[in-house]
């Protein structure tokens, strides 16, 4: 027995009067809360419009946990179908019982996002990229649903963090092991480091055009790898795992999965066009609110209005219309004179009335809004 190990908790499941509150569906759910509470954050701080990711995460969740749970069955057919069966067929539904594959989940809750993106007429990998780190921690969270359930643990182990199994949740052949390595633990604390990883690259390069999903796809199933190496649960048998090659089914997916990843990621290098995050409808708005009644530009002109809707003063003080300013200018310093252009040829008296004016001249202002001054005897 280990000096020192980690306790499995003692149930899984309370009652709110007839209503089983089951921790395996809450670490689902908060899980699923913090996922679509930083994604939509990420998506706003881009520039998408509030309110995307939560009308996507609708559909997400649900085509997410049907394929999830068609996952688990077909890879695990034997336990619900056949003779050999230790389980009835309607328990494949009890999806509160454990049992949700993440292959299937990410790959049906795809299919729900793209129908949700092509709607919207937004971009699938500007999405992709959003809700990477989300779904890391999600997965985090998740996890710990096993905790509760005693399932999914790891071959046995006398390390002083070993987990304690109960005797009833105990796979045959283990009846007489307590603690096993808990491959929960792990793999949260995997998802965890990943998502900060994720969180740190999307700042630090440009990694677009689905990208970081890609290098999600890619360090989650470096970790599934080794940790799927260390579960004796049977996977795709009863009473043992089915195996090629020496590795496990899921072990083999990573690995897939691995390559698929590092691929696409290599590929999608060079993108370099515009991702849409914004619907056509509102590609024109810059998100921000309209001026209120009281607010500084509640009353500012529209720079969309046509120049010949303007007054004769605002063309004045327009520099980008020089020749209407210019005429406008000229009109103000030299005022024209009715009597001037009725009169062909000047009076005796021209020269006097002349200096008269110009001592009577009014204060006029030139195109940049300085007074000018004219003098009585300019020099």
């Amino acid at each position: 027995m280990p000096l020192a190990s980690i306790p499995s908790p003692s149930q899984g499941v309370w009652y709110l009067g007839i209503i089983p509150i089951r921790a395996y569906a809450l670490c689902i759910v908060l899980g699923v809360i913090v996922a679509v509470w930083l994604s939509e954050r990420r998506w706003q701080a881009r520039g998408g419009q509030k309110g995307t990711i939560v009308d996507i995460a609708v559909p997400a969740v649900i085509f997410g946990l049907i394929g999830g749970r068609l996952y688990h069955v077909i890879t695990d057919w034997q336990t619900y179908f056949g003779s050999r069966a230790i389980k009835e067929p309607i328990q494949a539904l009890y999806i509160w019982e454990g049992g949700l594959g993440i292959w299937g989940a990410i790959s049906l809750g795809a299919l729900g996002v793209w129908l949700s993106v092509r709607r919207r007429g937004i971009s699938m990998g500007a999405v992709a990229d959003t809700v990477a780190p989300g779904i890391a921690f999600a997965q985090a969270i998740g996890r710990w649903g096993n905790w509760f359930n005693q399932e999914l643990y790891g071959s046995p182990t006398t390390l002083p963090w070993g987990l304690e199994i109960d005797a009833a949740h105990r796979l045959d052949g283990y009846e007489d092991v307590a603690t096993y390595h808990p491959t929960f633990l792990y793999e949260s604390l995997w998802d965890v480091g990943l998502g900060f990883v994720l969180l740190f690259a999307g700042r630090r390069f440009a990694l677009h055009h689905g990208r970081l999903f890609a290098l999600y796809v890619a360090g989650y199933t470096l970790g599934r790898f080794w940790i799927e190496g260390l579960r004796i649960d049977p996977v795709g048998g009863v009473d043992h795992a089915v195996t090629f090659l020496g590795l496990r089914l899921n072990q083999w997916t990573s690995i897939v999965l691995f390559v698929a990843a590092l691929a696409y990621f290599w590929l999608a290098r060079k993108r370099d066009s515009a991702e849409v995050v914004l619907p056509p409808d509102q590609a024109g708005s810059t998100g921000a609110e309209a001026p209120q009644d009281g607010d500084p530009g509640a009353d500012a002109p529209d720079a969309d209005r046509p120049e010949e809707d303007r007054s004769g003063d605002d063309r004045a003080a327009d520099p980008d219309t020089p020749g209407d300013a210019t005429a406008a200018a000229s009109e103000t310093e030299h005022p024209a004179a009715p009597e001037q252009e009725a009169a062909e040829e000047p009076g005796p008296d021209a020269s006097d009335a002349k200096a008269s004016e110009a001592e009577a001249a009014p204060e006029s202002s030139d195109p940049d809004g300085e007074v000018v001054t004219k003098e009585k005897n300019p020099r």
